[in-house]
């Protein structure tokens, strides 16, 4: 398993900001990685939303597999594993440095994966050089120039007819008994989040892939999607 050798990128100021308590602190990484309390933060829906976005990848992953960002949970773990049976290879990347070396040390010594430190509204990648991406809920952490960005990255460097799997935040159905006393605080511990309540996530998606209708898919009451988008 390689990782990258190249200078520290500086974390935005956004995330130093508004989630320093969540992804950035040892404290909070320590904290938050345990699969009940994640489990807990999406109101039982971890692993249904996990082993939604892996049904969309795949089975057996050959090629180049890209996951914007580190995760909390077990997500990881299980799409290495499907790398390796496809023997292909995943590089994982993410802004924060501690955050690779806590999914370091979820991963198998041999798995085919290399965690690069990296902004994702700025990969070092050339163009076309993924089969497939996925992105696990990190769009709904994200100023609306960030999420611009990173969604222009990943439509540059997954290849044509290449598949990129979203899961994130959405708007709830009106009946949603949640609703109405979860937006204020969705609002105040993530302030991007509900931008994925008023706007489709298609919105912030460079043309002409704005323009299309995606396969989409809702849970638990319409709080949570999944878009699965060839490009």
């Amino acid at each position: 398993m390689d990782s990258a050798k190249a200078p520290v990128v500086s974390i935005p100021s956004y995330l130093e900001k508004h989630y320093w308590w969540a992804y950035i602190h040892p404290n909070a990484i320590r904290f938050f990685d345990h699969q009940p309390i994640i489990n807990f933060i999406l109101w039982g829906n971890y692993a249904k939303l996990r082993n939604a976005a892996l049904a969309e990848m795949g089975d057996a992953l050959p090629g180049q597999t890209l996951q914007v960002a580190c995760a909390y949970g077990d997500l990881t773990p299980h799409l290495a594993d499907r790398v390796a049976a496809g023997g292909g290879r995943l590089d994982v990347i993410d802004i924060v440095p501690a955050q690779l070396r806590n999914v370091r040390r979820k991963l198998k010594a041999d798995a085919p994966v290399r965690l690069l430190n990296m902004d994702s509204a700025d990969l070092n990648f050339p163009d076309a050089s993924y089969d497939r991406a996925i992105v696990y809920l990190l769009f709904h952490e994200q100023p609306v120039e960030h999420r611009e960005k990173t969604l222009a990255e990943i439509f540059r460097v997954v290849k044509p007819g290449g598949k990129v799997v979203i899961v994130d935040y959405a708007k709830p159905d009106w009946w949603h008994p949640w609703r109405y006393w979860f937006k204020p605080v969705l609002g105040y511990l993530e302030p991007f989040a509900l931008d994925l309540w008023k706007h489709k996530l298609t919105t912030w998606m460079p043309a002409p892939w704005s323009k299309t209708e995606w396969p989409r898919q809702s849970y638990f009451g319409g709080l949570y999607q999944k878009i699965v988008i060839t490009r």
